[in-house]
């Protein structure tokens, strides 16, 4: 691996995989701790239509968009301030969302620290790689990395669900704040610098024309129960997104360095893939979006509660890594995805048939330990997938262009469900106010406002002593219902998948598990190519 800063041939400074490691846990935390509050956000800031929506694709969008510019920015002017940088601005945005004394400056606060994110995520990793100069050294530090990122979805719903429940949503964000700047001066003091600025350049076209179209697909979606979907600013930002996507393959097919190479989808096993990759994300995120939901605004449970559902959600990753782990180096990488987008589908449909007004924890146990399971087969294997489909000198862009997609997948989740349920809701709570015999007219037409203001789940948080509080159990009903849909919509995706993989996936012929590494125990790194595997199955572009 080029790198200027020609650093002596020796092992990795431990300050450097502190560091790395450090900063990719902290980057998991800020991305999954959103998730566990949801119900307080409902509570205190009284979030209005689509409002609670944005708050986790807020910190999401700025991931997916700029995550492969920052890899590219840290290879010119060096690893290390970035890896400053972004644990900086992650801390900033968290005291701005501590701070917050709305919800829209609780989305800015998101932002600006899923703008340090996304300078985290690939950095750390890069950083990690280039300290490394041996196969088996490297594929040890990635797999230490790879917990680390791991650990970080095990920590968010502990510290989110603890802080909640014997503190506030605030403090969540302190903790968050303070373990940025922890951070920051870890990587200030003991990170090496390396960066590899050879045949490196940034892509501005590329960049600005993907951002502004995800962002104008993204508002289309979310606004489009609130606003209607035949709105002027709905349908415009709907024209924008096809406008710029558009653009986006316009200047991709011009770029000396593109963010995408678009000839890859010329392959027609790894563009399948890539729509196994979308799908497949968008269904985990969703569901995991969908229980939040349940458990919060709809069931008002505790943090500490909406915390074991995350558990069994992010927490079972990690313990089946050396089993992921083992079964990529028997079974054809395609195999493992099919199996584990299959368990994703069987939870989110059991999940589906689950009563609103069971606030019983057990009864989660079993739908979301499978999509647990699932997702800890299916993330450890959906890179590994679209690489085995291209040449070996291609893996690299191939893994950067799926860590891409699988990103955008994870940012559509909670658009594309919260604009479902809410949509079919809104539907069902109006049908039902409107036969309810048992109401009278000052309570209908008090729900009926409410309604009109800040739609079903506003209506579900009002005081039951209050005029429009005898309309509460609609809004129950209509609410499990919707979100009902959502899991169903997120199984059938995760179905269409497992389908997608058995059938129209063909690899090349040296379609086989991950490498071996010198030790045969862990995946190595397959050198020459740029991209690096980590424990997880998990390639990204170094």
């Amino acid at each position: 691996m080029s790198d200027s800063s020609a650093a002596p041939r020796s092992s990795l400074p431990l300050g450097t995989l502190v560091a790395g490691c450090l900063a990719v846990c902290l980057a998991q935390i800020g991305l999954a701790i959103p998730a566990t509050l949801n119900g307080l956000f409902q509570e205190h800031l009284h979030p209005v239509g689509s409002q609670l929506t944005w708050i986790s694709d807020a910190f999401l969008l700025p991931v997916a968009v700029l995550e492969l510019s920052f890899g590219v920015l840290g290879d010119l002017f060096g690893r290390k301030r970035l890896l400053v940088g972004g644990a900086a601005l992650m801390c900033a945005g968290e005291a701005v969302a501590a701070g917050a004394s709305g919800i829209h400056q609780l989305w800015a606060g998101q932002a600006l620290a899923g703008l340090g994110a996304a300078a985290l995520f690939p950095t750390s990793l890069a950083m990690i790689a280039a300290g490394t100069h041996t196969g088996a050294e490297r594929a040890r530090a990635i797999a230490v990395w790879a917990s680390s990122l791991s650990a970080g979805g095990f920590l968010a719903p502990l510290l989110g669900g603890i802080t909640g429940t014997y503190g506030s949503w605030r403090s969540a964000f302190v903790v968050v704040a303070v373990l940025a700047a922890a951070s920051a001066l870890v990587s200030l003091w003991l990170a090496t610098n390396s960066r590899a600025p050879e045949g490196r350049s940034l892509d501005f076209g590329g960049q600005i024309t993907i951002g502004v179209g995800l962002f104008a697909l993204l508002y289309a979606v979310i606004q489009g129960p609130t606003d209607g979907w035949g709105s002027a600013p709905v349908v415009v930002a709907f024209v924008i997104a096809v406008v710029f996507v558009g653009l986006f393959v316009t200047a991709e097919s011009r770029a000396r360095s593109p963010l995408l190479r678009l000839d890859l989808f010329r392959n027609r096993s790894f563009a399948i893939a890539s729509v196994v990759a979308v799908i497949g994300m968008f269904s985990f995120l969703g569901t995991a979006y969908a229980a939040s939901i349940r458990l919060g605004p709809i069931q008002h449970q505790s943090p500490m509660r909406t915390a074991f559902a995350f558990l069994l959600l992010n927490g079972i990753a990690p313990v089946l890594t050396p089993l992921t782990s083992r079964l990529l180096h028997r079974l054809p990488a395609r195999a493992l995805l099919s199996a584990g987008l299959t368990l994703i589908a069987a939870g989110d449909f059991l999940a589906a048939g689950l009563d609103v007004g069971d606030s019983d924890l057990t009864s989660l146990v079993l739908p979301l330990g499978l999509v647990g399971v699932g997702f800890a087969f299916t993330v450890s294997s959906i890179t590994a997938t679209a690489v085995n489909t291209v040449p070996v000198p291609l893996a690299g862009m191939a893994s950067a262009a799926t860590n891409l997609l699988r990103d955008f997948g994870f940012t559509l989740g909670p658009a594309v469900i919260g604009a479902v349920a809410l949509s079919q809701a809104a539907t069902r709570v109006t049908s039902s106010l409107a036969g309810a015999s048992s109401l009278d007219a000052g309570s209908k037409a008090a729900a009926h406002a409410v309604l009109k203001e800040g739609g079903p789940l506003a209506l579900n948080s009002v005081p039951a002593a209050s005029p429009p509080g005898a309309a509460r159990a609609y809004a129950l009903e209509a609410l499990g219902h919707g979100y009902a849909i959502g899991f169903v919509v997120c199984g059938s995706a995760a179905l269409f998948s497992a389908v997608l993989a058995v059938t129209a996936l063909r690899g090349r012929t040296a379609e086989q598990s991950v490498p071996r590494a010198e030790d045969g125990t862990e995946p190595a790194i397959r050198t020459g190519t740029h991209h690096a595997t980590t424990q997880n199955g998990d390639l990204r572009e170094v």
